[in-house]
């Protein structure tokens, strides 16, 4: 799974689709994010392949390990093992969850020290607060679960009608129910001050990529919220 460019000082790695509750499948997403001093932010990292591992190594310094929620944990002790340099930025939640983690950072609304030229927004909800960045050099926004969109024939079964039921398999990426469920009274403003990013692309774990009119995409994925 070699680095692919996908805007400029960003890049984007697909994982081997992992299993979670109920045995649903989901396919995975990285992002390599360059910062303005040449530093790197790994976003979600999937698994280390040795090329993957040694492509980044020669890109520059890589700063930060960043878990956009607490569900998007899996392989960040294995990129410790390959970087042991960089810290571990997480969303609420995860260090409860991870006491094997050195954390160094817990996301809300505002950037680490070092990640100039990315934004920080932390949209609440009751299954996992999720950081949502934005990546000023490339115009991208980085939305990890709150938008999902699976192939038409990505699950089968009874997994494919909750997947039906739930959003997950629309055409475009779509914010599932059980998120919008979970999103209260208090994520609008998170939501608000997301839709004013001017972005011209959107970026998911498990969705297709936006790659332009990113700012009207968002206010359209996420209208009502």
């Amino acid at each position: 799974m070699p680095l692919q460019a996908f805007a400029p000082g960003l890049w984007i790695a697909e994982g081997t689709p992992i299993k979670a509750a109920l045995g649903f499948r989901y396919p995975i997403r990285m992002a390599v994010l360059q910062v303005e001093d040449g530093g790197l932010l790994l976003w979600s990292p999937v698994q280390p392949e040795p090329l993957l591992v040694a492509e980044i190594a020669a890109m520059g310094p890589v700063r930060a390990l960043i878990a956009p929620n607490k569900l998007h944990h899996v392989f960040l002790k294995d990129w410790v093992a390959h970087f042991p340099q960089a810290e571990i930025h997480a969303a609420p939640g995860l260090a409860s969850k991870r006491d094997d983690l050195t954390i160094s950072g817990t996301l809300h609304d505002l950037a680490p020290k070092g990640w100039e030229g990315v934004e920080v927004q932390l949209v609440p909800n009751s299954i996992a607060p999720e950081a949502v960045l934005f990546h000023r050099a490339s115009a991208t926004v980085l939305i990890c679960d709150l938008l999902q969109n699976m192939p038409g024939d990505w699950y089968h079964g009874w997994r494919r009608l909750l997947a039906q039921l739930d959003q997950m398999m629309e055409l475009h990426p779509t914010v599932p129910r059980k998120f919008r469920f979970a999103l209260g009274a208090e994520a609008k403003a998170p939501l608000v001050r997301m839709l004013g990013w001017p972005a011209e692309r959107v970026l998911m774990a498990h969705g297709t990529p936006v790659t332009r009119d990113g700012q009207a995409f968002l206010q359209r994925a996420f209208a009502g919220l």
